[in-house]
């Protein structure tokens, strides 16, 4: 949680100089643990791309939702009729199959680096 502060155009003096001073910067914090690997390739398994999103990399899984479904689509358009129905959504379902070893693989990086108590990359460690 941020502890907001006083902007000085706003002419809000409600928050003491006690209270400012005690604020601690993300890097004091003690980190959060990061989730288990598993857990996160079942949820990528559940919900596609959200995998991504319990990482850290939100945009990452919404491209992924997005590149699903727009080669789901392509493929769909492109297909013959007699195709069955897992052929006329291959396009979707081989980015989905790229996408859960890629979430279990940054996320089994995070665990590890947090048990070594190392900064796992990707990570900005000078932002305040």
């Amino acid at each position: 949680m941020l502890c907001p502060t006083p902007a000085l155009s706003s002419g809000r003096r409600d928050v003491s100089a006690a209270t400012a001073t005690s604020t601690v910067s993300q890097r004091d914090q003690r980190q959060r643990p990061p989730l288990n690997a598993y857990l996160v390739l079942l949820v990528a398994i559940l919900l596609p791309g959200f995998g991504h999103v319990l990482n850290g990399q939100p945009r990452r899984g919404l491209i992924m939702q997005l590149f699903m479904i727009a080669l789901g689509f392509v493929t769909w358009q492109l297909a013959p009729p007699s195709a069955s129905f897992i052929g006329k959504i291959s396009g979707g379902l081989f980015v989905y199959a790229l996408s859960l070893p890629e979430a279990f693989r940054v996320a089994k990086i995070r665990q590890l680096a947090y048990e070594r108590g190392a900064t796992p990359p990707g990570t900005d460690e000078t932002a305040a």
